[in-house]
């Protein structure tokens, strides 16, 4: 082939002419040791008023395996018009995701190779396109990269995965957590700490873990704790199946030690009373390994149940799970585990597309902000004399009710799922029990048409509630329309996989880090079956402005003073969901909405707290720098959406943008507005001004209706709507003709494509 005719082949003729005979000339297994076109992430989810989209997913051309469970390299491949290296910086920012060593990049004349793991001489070279590396020769560099140097050490890092089922196949960062623990188990490590956001599959990754040690016969014994009985029974009937006849789980007082798997609630092997330590008829040394699911919650606290069973089994070897490490100085997962072993925060799994992301609608009452004090010798509703002092936001439901700013949030609630979707899944969470029944009653009278209809439209569900346990599975299945909202005080903070819940309402108090990530947890999770791609945080609180403290998604930080001292988990401590103490409760007291903003997480994964035209002024201003600028780039753009998406994914929400200005307007209008200070025009003022001009001269009949609808489609929903070919199907375009048929008005694709972008010139013409 000459030089003239490669330089005409696409990329995809490349890989398959080129790259993928080299590769397997190199004796790379195709079947089991190549794969191409790997989506790595999902895409981050995009919200704007056209509905729900996704960013552009990052994949790579090829990944290659030593063995299905582990990923060596990455391959870039790129068309010969580019240069040999010209997928390189691509390549290494999926080699590094992936966290693998080998990175290639070629355009079908050779291969440049980037070895990560020198540390020094010649990181880079060229290789010719006949001299691909063997499998044999990358898995001994990474074996020695990684320190796995001996022949046992190498047979359990190759261990496989349990098959895929129920179509589950491991994504990339569990790839990456699972190797990396079990290669540091391989090498002997025996105190690790894996910490995945919550929603990330932090069971399933531990299954996958447990399964290639136990397999390769590293560990022949195995404990799984955990301190809710959700956690353990969900484990059980999911992920951890697989372990079938070999695993048990631990009920009664007596154990049977026949079995190898163990999985058992902390609780249930524990007592006050050293005849009811169930884990002692086990010998110390009966467990191989320990996993511990949730390892934030008390087991660090040196007086702990948990480090008793811990310590009674100090020869295993032991792995904590958790989406949010404890540290403080009383509390220490790093002083017991040690550092991370990885790390998967919620910020990255927003970024790929894996979690949902969110918008926070903060509002403030005049009570809450000036606080309330009661008159002399004033009385509550049930005869007790208030104390006189100031009252305020930290009392409020605490020491003292005022009824109505219950109401008021319940209210407020209500208000925005009748704008939206009344039957999204919320979560209220309260100070304790007892606002947790008031918020439940007064948010019934909020919705007696729906309770009318259901009784569990809302319900409570607490530890001391009797049907708590029956309302909790109904509200955590998708397929079940009731339970739709449920309040709660401690109960739901953890453990419960609401995999469909949109809104979150935070109407208490939270001084914890820990328990604050606990609840934004509850709303991470993306299910595409039920619509579920974002969730609202309604604060009352001011809680989340701790999304603006470095703890919230950085690395965990030893002897950190933020957390508050807490009892619990230790024997003696007093689960906040029994304690109870008397509370004024006043019901004459008025409580009004004093502000109220709506923030955003933005591209950044920080939350923004300007104003959204503010952030939008900034953000224009960041990416065109002149009003000229944009009109140019906006001109010369072959589709006007590109640019949208691209602001969109910025952190732009036009949808929000347009409600506030409170005038049906254009993209491209509301920028010119918000960030050039340029008067609005409406889109059906655009539209109108169109249809007066003399535009539609030039065209036949049949074309001028098809441009007239799409300049009433435009003026109904955007540009972005009559960009797509597709709109050619859709009402009215389906009774002037085929697709094809309406491209012939036209003189064919080219000439529809023309008009199009003529079209569009002159809605925008007075600007551009």
């Amino acid at each position: 082939m000459d030089f003239a005719e490669k330089q005409q082949l696409s990329e995809r003729d490349i890989c398959r002419i080129f790259i993928s005979p080299a590769i397997e000339r190199a004796g790379w297994n195709r079947t089991s040791q190549i794969r191409e076109e790997v989506y790595i992430t999902k895409g981050r989810v995009l919200v704007s008023r056209e509905g729900i989209r996704r960013a552009n997913p990052k994949w790579a051309d090829y990944i290659l395996y030593y063995k299905p469970n582990i990923p060596i390299a990455v391959v870039e491949a790129k068309n010969n018009k580019h240069g040999v290296g010209d997928g390189m910086q691509q390549a290494l920012e999926y080699a590094e995701m992936l966290d693998v060593p080998f990175v290639y990049s070629s355009n079908g004349d050779a291969f440049l190779e980037h070895d990560r793991s020198l540390n020094s001489g010649q990181i880079e070279r060229e290789i010719p396109i006949d001299s691909f590396p063997t499998p044999h020769d990358i898995w001994e560099k990474y074996c020695e990269w990684k320190g796995i140097e001996e022949e046992h050490q190498k047979q359990i890092v190759n261990q496989d995965y349990y098959p895929s089922f129920a179509g589950k196949t491991p994504r990339y960062y569990q790839i990456n957590a699972i190797n990396r623990v079990v290669e540091a188990v391989a090498k002997g490590q025996d105190r690790l700490l894996l910490v995945m956001a919550t929603g990330t599959g932090k069971t399933y990754t531990a299954f996958q873990i447990i399964w290639r040690l136990w397999k390769s016969k590293t560990m022949k014994r195995i404990l799984f704790l955990a301190d809710r009985n959700i956690l353990v029974d969900q484990a059980k009937t999911n992920d951890f199946k697989p372990f079938e006849s070999a695993m048990t789980k631990i009920k009664n007082r007596e154990v049977d030690k026949s079995y190898e798997i163990y999985l058992s609630l902390y609780q249930a092997v524990t007592g006050n009373e050293e005849d009811k330590n169930i884990y002692k008829q086990f010998s110390p040394d009966f467990f191989d390994l320990v996993v511990v699911d949730e390892c934030h919650r008390g087991i660090a606290a040196e007086n702990s149940a948990w480090r008793e069973i811990l310590e009674y089994f100090s020869s295993a070897t032991q792995i904590g799970l958790t989406a949010t490490p404890k540290e403080s100085r009383e509390i220490s997962n790093i002083d017991y585990f040690g550092e991370p072993i990885y790390t998967y925060s919620l910020k990255q799994g927003i970024e790929d597309g894996f979690l949902a992301p969110y918008r926070v609608r903060r509002i403030d009452f005049d009570r809450d902000l000036e606080g309330w004090r009661p008159e002399r010798g004033q009385i509550d509703k049930y005869g007790y004399e208030i104390e006189d002092r100031i009252y305020n936001q930290k009392d409020f439901d605490r020491s003292l009710v005022l009824e109505e700013r219950v109401k008021q949030v319940a209210k407020n609630v209500s208000s925005f799922l009748k704008k939206t979707d009344r039957f999204s899944k919320t979560i209220v969470f309260c100070e304790d029990v007892d606002h947790a029944e008031r918020m439940r009653q007064a948010l019934v009278n909020e919705n007696a048409d729906l309770i009318a209809e259901n009784s569990k439209y809302v319900v409570r569900i607490t530890g001391d509630e009797p049907y708590a346990a029956a309302n909790l599975d109904d509200f955590i299945i998708p397929e079940n329309k009731y339970p739709v909202i449920a309040t709660t005080s401690r109960l739901l903070n953890t453990g419960v996989d609401v995999q469909t819940c949109k809104l979150i309402v935070l109407d208490k108090r939270i001084q914890s880090m820990t328990e604050f990530k606990q609840i934004i947890g509850r709303g991470t999770r993306i299910n595409e079956d039920f619509n579920k791609y974002f969730f609202t945080i309604m604060d009352f609180r001011k809680a989340t402005e701790l999304f603006a403290d470095p703890e919230f998604d950085g690395e965990p930080i030893q002897e950190s003073t933020f957390e508050m001292p807490s009892g619990h988990g230790s024997k003696s401590g007093q689960s906040q969901e029994k304690q109870k103490s008397h509370k004024y409760v006043v019901g004459d007291v008025s409580v009004e909405v004093l502000a109220e903003r709506i923030q955003y997480y933005d591209q950044g994964g920080k939350l923004v707290t300007e104003s959204l035209k503010d952030y939008t002024r900034k953000t224009v201003a960041q990416q065109y720098g002149t009003i000229d600028e944009f009109l140019n780039e906006w001109s010369e753009a072959e589709k006007k959406q590109q640019i949208i998406e691209e602001l969109e994914g910025e952190g732009v929400f036009f949808d929000e943008l347009e409600k506030q200005i409170g005038k049906e307007m254009d993209a491209f209008d509301l920028i010119c507005h918000v960030a050039f200070d340029k008067p609005p025009l409406s889109r059906r003022e655009r539209a109108d001004k169109v249809r007066k001009s003399d535009y539609f001269a030039k065209y036949g009949d049949d074309a001028r209706k098809v441009l007239t609808a799409l300049l009433d489609k435009y003026a109904d929903e955007g540009i972005e709507n009559i960009e797509n070919m597709e709109v050619l199907r859709l009402r009215p375009f389906d009774n002037m003709g085929t697709p094809f048929e309406i491209l012939d008005y036209f003189g064919g694709k080219q000439g529809y494509k023309d008009a199009l972008k003529d079209l569009e010139a002159q809605i925008y013409e007075a600007e551009v």
